[in-house]
């Protein structure tokens, strides 16, 4: 296939002498599959239902991986997320990953995700997905009361969440994690402590459990805005963070990051770890993000134009920008205080070239006197209770930002 490598964004990369490889750490790889049997109401992420598309959307993506070109950096995760990514067949998924070993440098070992839909993963599909190389399954649980899977607009039932898990460990998987989701309507702490202690049975390495969320434009936003439902309160929505954090670590899974929880370190999200800690990424699919060097880029959403563009041998980026200093500094901020580890205030200090307290001495202890706050000479970290208020704690942040003219950051 005679195909113009001229739009590859990581020429200069290579021309550099693959700087990039010498500056970070090893790169993730991220698939996004735009495809849903049907669309969740408070799901905000692209995806669409006409499965008809899936085979070019294979070809797409695979002349995708081959446009992007050699690129000097090492891989060790590749995460198939969506959408629903097992709503393809799994000879495609097969397709997929050997499209990047093919490709790419990824590394012996690599961890490789598949997130998928109780209601459309067989136990044919699950040892089909261990063959193909699958070393880590994600299953879209959000709940095990059929109440709260029909609020969300789940295809799954509750019967059929317990039997993926169950046709996940009989595969052979090991090292499974479940998503949930809590703060919905009406929602109390033992309707809660029911998910979550149905989700502990099953002996899972790793949860990601989500605050539901209203996001605009979504079905769940607009019938929220015309009073179909009442949002829980702020105030029980904090209560049943907390009950999370404490339920599951009195069960061996302990928080990482404000969402997810695992049972070592070693099964923490080897993938989700790239995106705070500033690894690069590479995003394929429509819609996908990718960050490399301090630039960030991202394809059309749009999967007409995403198939289009890819059918002229033409790369489907829709933009792209250079972090500028205040940026960086920005995400640094934000993305650190989602974590438990929290900001690494000599790193900060290094890669910025200015005292992490020169910047926000004051705002600190006034954190700190509120018991939002744990720091030390290596560590800014949120307490419990200041995660409850990351959004508004990160922000200030932000706004202590010197806005000076300085060299860009290591």
């Amino acid at each position: 296939m005679n195909m113009d490598r001229s739009e590859t964004v990581f020429q200069d990369i290579v021309d550099g002498g693959g700087e990039t490889a010498k500056l970070y750490r090893m790169g993730g790889i991220y698939v996004h599959v735009p495809f849903c049997l049907k669309k969740c109401p408070y799901c905000d992420f692209y995806s669409i239902t006409d499965l008809s598309l899936r085979n070019a959307y294979m070809s797409a993506l695979e002349k995708e991986i081959a446009l992007t070109g050699q690129v000097p950096l090492e891989f060790d995760t590749l995460y198939m997320g969506g959408g629903t990514p097992s709503v393809l067949e799994t000879r495609q998924v097969v397709r997929i990953i050997e499209a990047f070993m093919k490709n790419f440098n990824m590394r012996k070992g690599s961890e490789i995700t598949i997130e998928v839909n109780p209601g459309t993963v067989s136990l044919q599909d699950f040892q089909d997905f261990r063959r193909a190389g699958v070393n880590r399954i994600n299953i879209g649980i959000q709940s095990f009361q059929e109440k709260n899977l029909k609020f969300l607009g789940r295809i799954h039932s509750a019967a059929e969440a317990e039997k993926a898990v169950e046709n996940a460990r009989i595969a052979g998987f090991d090292n499974i994690g479940l998503d949930l989701m809590y703060g919905l309507p009406g929602q109390n702490a033992d309707e809660w402590k029911k998910d979550l202690q149905r989700a502990v049975s099953h002996s899972p390495r790793h949860l990601s459990c989500y605050m539901l969320s209203y996001e605009t434009g979504t079905i769940m936003d607009h019938d929220r805005q015309k009073g179909i439902f009442r949002p829980l309160p702020d105030p029980a929505v904090g209560k049943l963070f907390k009950i999370t954090v404490a339920f599951l670590q009195d069960n061996g899974i302990v928080q990482y990051e404000i969402s997810n929880y695992s049972d070592s370190p070693e099964t923490r999200s080897r993938h989700n770890r790239k995106y705070w800690h500033f690894a690069p990424y590479l995003g394929f699919g429509p819609g996908a993000h990718s960050f490399v060097d301090k630039k960030r880029f991202w394809n059309h959403r749009d999967i007409h134009t995403y198939l289009s563009l890819l059918n002229q041998n033409r790369r489907p980026m829709a933009g792209q920008e250079m972090l500028n200093r205040n940026q960086q500094m920005t995400e640094t901020i934000y993305l650190g205080l989602r974590t438990t580890g929290g900001i690494d205030i000599p790193c900060f200090e290094d890669r910025f070239r200015i005292g992490f307290a020169e910047i926000f001495g004051e705002l600190i202890e006034d954190f700190k006197n509120r018991r939002f706050l744990k720091v030390d000479l290596e560590r800014c970290r949120l307490t419990l209770r200041g995660m409850l208020m990351l959004d508004s704690i990160a922000g200030m942040f932000v706004e202590n930002i010197p806005n000076l003219a300085k060299p860009e950051p290591n």
